[in-house]
């Protein structure tokens, strides 16, 4: 059986939905569509809509209105949904939602970002090694693991359009991506580049500067799966026709 995930920070699923995003996802239809940045208490989201389109859905929101938060929408009924990942520094911030469908788990993800100065970078450098230690443990417990979402970080040179320029950018700086690195070496594959080993492929611009025109971007969304399930990688893409938002939905197929 191919399950087909897509992972997408839509920047507002409220806003996404006015420019189209029901439309979109009837026509990807994905078996799990793993949502990032809703913006949105469940209650403020029209769930009814996506139930018509087939899914059961699932929301970890921040406790700050219109701020961060996570979903999962998906055509299987999961055995287990769980919010968190037991920090209330991070999960107050609805940043992690887990869903387990048999042997598969699979993560929406927001990762904190940095670009706003020194004390959310120091912040989103604990989360990155607060996540680490909770994967570690969670990989143990689930060896086939997909963890999807935005991560806020490019990881080489490769995935962002001036490297040079942004050396020092959060996002993009070298302790951020040694992160990424190590966390790969300790069982994941990065999907996408699994396929594709081609430059200019981004999945977030910023809406300055006419970047998404001129492919001024940055690949920071990602299908990170465990080595277990390597062999069941059918294929992976960055689907970047799709403008309900700054960054662009990411692909991953599997045959379990």
């Amino acid at each position: 059986m191919k399950l087909k995930i897509i992972s997408y920070n839509v920047n507002g699923i409220r806003a996404a939905i006015k420019k189209g995003l029901l439309d979109w996802l009837n026509s990807e239809n994905p078996d799990i569509f793993l949502v990032q940045e809703t913006k949105a208490k469940p209650e403020q989201i029209d769930t009814e809509a996506f139930e018509d389109l087939g899914y059961n859905c699932y929301f970890h929101s921040a406790e700050k209105p219109g701020y961060s938060g996570v979903a999962i929408f998906s055509k299987m009924k999961p055995d287990l949904i769980k919010s968190g990942f037991g920090i209330a520094a991070y999960d107050s911030e609805g940043r992690v939602l887990r869903a387990d469908f048999g042997d598969l788990t699979v993560l929406s993800t927001y990762f904190p970002s940095g670009t706003t100065g020194d004390i959310r970078q120091d912040f989103k450098m604990e989360f990155l090694r607060d996540f680490s230690n909770f994967t570690d443990e969670l990989l143990l417990e689930r060896p086939k693991l997909v963890i999807s979402g935005d991560y806020n970080i490019c990881h080489k040179a490769i995935d962002i359009h001036n490297p040079i320029s942004n050396k020092k950018s959060s996002g993009f700086l070298p302790e951020e991506r040694e992160w990424v690195t190590q966390f790969l070496e300790k069982g994941f594959v990065d999907s996408f580049r699994n396929f594709h080993n081609e430059p200019h492929k981004y999945s977030w611009w910023t809406y300055r500067f006419s970047a998404r025109k001129k492919n001024l971007g940055w690949r920071i969304d990602y299908h990170l799966v465990s080595e277990k399930l390597r062999p069941n990688l059918v294929d992976a893409d960055i689907l970047s026709e799709a403008y309900h938002s700054d960054h662009c939905p990411v692909l991953v197929e599997l045959d379990i």
